[in-house]
């Protein structure tokens, strides 16, 4: 986790003595030594805007640039420049579109966003996850297994939203602002963000709605807006109607409801599209399902058990001790879609004159596949992904050229004794405490 400035601190400070008061002069925290410290964790491989700019171009004029930018932040003139719209695979076929904003553009949204980020972690639910200092998707995963197993949540929705960023109304979220923060400087900042252009294909357009995945201040205000609309509202308002106990996990846009009782699970499913609706969302009609868990519930035989979330398939099974606890594995779509990409990189690469430089890098992606599906119940599938890549290494080393012949032997010594492959290994054990 990174540690918080003493900027950050005094404006936790701040948000935490007057927790029921809309914020000012928030802006003033923001200087040019903030600007520096928000320039310097910038990706510096992260691709330009509109302005074809990269950050090693921005940095060789950023001191007579970061001052400038600093005065037209605080008198108003900076102006927001257009996004440029990428689009990007999903795995399943289909596109993802991708805001791109300059690096200029990128610093003060970094910079807005770290102003903002301790007002907003004081009033944030711990039952959200996604895009929070010090949270992660394997602590929601480890959430959800918790309430499963141990809380006896069987009745799970599965929610998916459509378009969730390109349909966040701005009406509603100016309203939700107003709750928090009214510092006009920031204020107006947020605005142009929300009104800046997209370039997609050459041809500029003016969303009315929504916020362009990949700007700085995306991850914060989509947080924001879902606190309000699902978080909160759920919380405070629907769990005190539920005859049984009920959870909710959320990362970004992605989320589960659970449920001990039936009907509570029925209602959800009638009034969430109806709140949703009302700020805007709307719910995948064919994605969003309730799913009954036990084997044993239900008159369909054929009905799917299991639900996916944040790339894991999750299924009730017996524990070594008889129990019956949520287990999970690699969804088959995320596993298909890092083999095929595992598969494209070896063929791109075979021809390094090293083998042991390809194998080296092989093995830094392995790593990191294992770092985050290396969880407890899922073994067997980073070891058919260990399997299959060991597979797809032996297939493109024999269409490498030249006289040298691998065979299948062959590549078991050099995966396991010559140069060895990364093998796999369980990185996150989860226990199951109560909830």
């Amino acid at each position: 986790m990174k540690e918080m400035s003493t900027v950050e601190m005094q404006i936790e400070a701040r948000a935490r003595k007057y927790p029921n008061v809309a914020l000012t002069n928030l802006h003033e925290f923001i200087d040019e030594r903030f600007l520096y410290e928000s320039f310097k964790v910038l990706n510096k491989k992260s691709a330009s805007g509109v302005d074809q700019q990269t950050w090693k171009d921005y940095n060789e004029g950023k001191e007579n640039r970061i001052p400038e930018l600093l005065q037209m932040f605080k008198n108003g003139t900076y102006r927001a420049p257009n996004i440029r719209r990428v689009y990007i695979p999903k795995g399943d076929g289909k596109l993802r579109p991708l805001g791109l904003p300059t690096i200029e553009d990128k610093l003060m949204g970094t910079a807005v966003t770290r102003v903002l980020t301790p007002v907003y972690e004081q009033i944030f639910y711990t039952t959200s996850y996604g895009f929070r200092p010090g949270k992660s998707q394997h602590q929601a995963l480890e959430t959800v297994s918790r309430e499963v197993s141990v809380g006896g949540m069987r009745y799970i929705i599965d929610a998916d939203m459509q378009n969730y960023f390109g349909s966040i109304n701005h009406q509603c979220l100016r309203n939700f602002l107003d709750q928090r923060i009214k510092d006009g400087v920031i204020r107006r900042m947020i605005d142009k963000w929300l009104k800046a252009g997209v370039m997609d294909k050459g041809q500029i357009e003016y969303p009315e709605d929504g916020t362009p995945q990949g700007s700085s201040i995306s991850p914060l205000i989509s947080n924001v807006y879902l606190h309000y609309v699902l978080d909160e509202w759920f919380i405070k308002q629907i769990q005190p109607l539920l005859k049984g106990r009920s959870f909710i996990t959320r990362f970004a846009d992605d989320f589960l409801l659970g449920f001990t009782h039936k009907e509570d699970a029925q209602r959800m499913m009638e009034v969430l599209p109806k709140r949703l609706n009302k700020y805007g969302l709307t719910l995948h009609p064919d994605k969003t399902r309730l799913i009954e868990l036990d084997a044993n519930v239900g008159t369909n035989k054929h009905e799917k058990k299991t639900f996916d979330f944040l790339g894991f398939t999750h299924y009730i099974s017996k524990s070594k001790k008889g129990k019956r606890i949520l287990k999970r594995k690699t969804s088959s779509k995320k596993q298909s879609a890092a083999l095929k990409r595992m598969g494209t990189w070896i063929k791109e690469n075979r021809h390094q004159s090293s083998i042991v430089v390809l194998i080296k890098e092989l093995n830094a992606k392995l790593r990191g596949h294992y770092g985050y599906y290396g969880i407890t119940f899922n073994g067997r599938s980073i070891g058919s992904f260990y399997d299959q890549t060991r597979r797809k290494l032996y297939k493109w080393l024999n269409r490498r050229g030249g006289k040298e012949v691998w065979t299948w032997e062959k590549i078991t010594k050099l995966t396991n004794e010559w140069i060895p492959l990364e093998k796999p290994r369980i990185y996150k054990r989860y226990g199951l405490s109560k909830p």
